[in-house]
């Protein structure tokens, strides 16, 4: 993933980005590292707060800008 390198682009420490996550810092440090599996509602929070996809932020694409917003269905 890259979410280390994310991180870095922007300055921000593990912990600031753990309390946009509302979790722990060293449980952050495990998602990063790989110990742990982001969970998905965490991996869609940080490609909306990185302005990315998350196919950029789990290495299925080299291209970060984001994909367009999809239009909800109504029903």
């Amino acid at each position: 993933m890259r979410l280390k390198d994310l991180r870095e682009d922007l300055d921000l420490t593990q912990k600031q980005v753990a309390d946009i996550l509302n979790v722990k810092q060293n449980t952050y440090s495990q998602y990063e590292n790989g110990i742990h599996e982001l969970p998905l509602d965490a991996l869609i929070k940080l490609a909306r707060f990185y302005g990315t996809s998350t196919d950029y932020i789990l290495r299925l694409t080299d291209e970060p800008k984001p994909y367009p917003k999809s239009r909800q269905m109504k029903i």
